[in-house]
């Protein structure tokens, strides 16, 4: 829509007293009073402040029952609409704004519909609901309050009788819900071969599948308990590293460190993310230059995988392991400096043969830590971890000819 120097004026009954932005799907509370749906759902789902013990309107302060029915405002919607159309095609209005307000959210008889003709694993309703939840957030919160919606859509994903298109699209809808984790653990709890089934959706040819099936495993990983964690199948994670080195999307590239990242505390599981390649993955990811917060991600899996020797041993094998590490040192942010250090750290303490000491100094690592040392992008802990490092090896590196005389006068006495 084209865009003029003065914006609209939005009257003030199209807008929502909560949010004081114009009302999408508008509906009303026993009070009288409307509301935009998705902002008095929020208000409504948020705690009730002391001393009241129940929820009362937020404009007229009258008592509410404790699930009280929102109506859909149907004459106040069709007067949006008819103000957005009454428009001049100059004015300043979001073109977003517009097809949400003139886009009608799924009721709940039409979702409750749908979700039983998905849980018998048709394709055509799992695709519709991934289509709502795609088109609508008011559709998307209506399909997230449904009782035993997240159970039925894991069903569909563990089930053996259940097409792969189906197993596919069932992940790509919990892949687009914000589900609670106690809900996620439930999941992972409740549906044993979970995790199979999600290898190979992620073994799909659909780059798009493989995505959501990472970012589900990213938010099972976090949330799920202990035991579903430690499970985690080595071919599972030799996918998940895989959607790594793949470069699918930069969500997926996100999501599958995310959960490389949360299931790295648990030693096993480590051992079994290193044997499915991961270090020369990330390596290679961070050898690209990646964005910001891709690069902290890498480098806090890569940090928490050289906690164990597998995979000190993978980072110093690789021919740019520890160049690239010391190249992002004071480069790329607080976070990922800190981050890199730590790993400079792990492999100075546990894996300091002669041979990786000389490389640190010829790859310039050394000299990294001399700066980092008096660099105000540093923080006071990664000094300490910098100065432990220069100092447990201070008698190789001070006499090496790597170090060039400048960084000399920095190096810890």
């Amino acid at each position: 829509m084209a865009r003029s120097s003065a914006p609209a004026e939005v009257p003030s009954h199209f807008l929502c007293p909560i949010s004081l932005q114009l009302m999408r799907d508008p509906v009303t509370l026993p009070s009288g009073i409307s509301y935009d749906r998705a902002a008095i759902s929020r208000w409504l789902a948020a705690p009730a402040p002391a001393p009241a013990a129940t929820r009362s309107c937020p404009v007229t302060r009258a008592p509410l029952p404790p699930r009280p029915q929102l109506t859909p405002n149907h004459t106040l919607r069709r007067l949006i609409h008819a103000w957005l159309a009454s428009l001049s095609p100059g004015a300043e209005v979001d073109d977003e704004d517009v097809a949400a307000a003139l886009r009608a959210p799924a009721s709940g008889d039409e979702v409750a519909a749908l979700l039983s003709d998905a849980a018998a694993a048709r394709v055509d309703a799992l695709r519709r609901l991934r289509e709502l939840v795609a088109e609508c957030e008011d559709t998307r919160a209506v399909i997230e309050s449904q009782d035993g919606v997240f159970d039925a859509l894991s069903r569909v994903v563990s089930s053996g009788d259940a097409c792969s298109t189906a197993r596919e699209e069932a992940v790509g809808v919990l892949a687009s819900l914000r589900i609670p984790e106690p809900e996620l653990a439930g999941v992972a709890a409740r549906h044993a071969n979970l995790g199979e089934a999600l290898t190979a959706v992620l073994r799909s040819s659909n780059l798009k599948s493989r995505a959501n099936a990472a970012l589900l495993v990213r938010s099972l990983s976090e949330a799920a308990w202990p035991a579903w964690v430690i499970g985690l199948s080595q071919e599972l994670l030799a996918e998940v590293v895989r959607v790594v080195r793949d470069r699918i999307s930069a969500r997926a590239t996100k999501a599958a460190l995310h959960a490389l990242a949360a299931v790295c505390p648990y030693g096993r599981t480590r051992v079994k993310i290193v044997g499915a390649g991961a270090v020369p993955a990330l390596v290679d990811l961070l050898l690209d230059d990646p964005e910001r917060r891709v690069c902290e991600l890498a480098l806090t899996a890569l940090d928490r995988l050289c906690t164990c020797a597998e995979g000190r041993a993978e980072l110093v094998a690789h021919a740019a392991g520890l160049a690239v590490v010391g190249k992002k040192v004071l480069r790329v942010s607080e976070a990922a400096t800190e981050r890199a250090v730590r790993v400079l750290r792990s492999v100075a303490r546990h894996a300091a043969t002669p041979a990786v000491l000389q490389e640190m100094a010829q790859s310039g690592v050394v000299a990294k830590l001399c700066a980092a040392l008096l660099s105000e992008q540093c923080g006071v802990r990664t000094k300490e971890k910098a100065h432990e490092v220069l100092k447990l090896h201070a008698r190789t590196w001070r006499s090496s000819p790597c170090l060039s005389p400048k960084y000399l006068g920095l190096y810890p006495s």
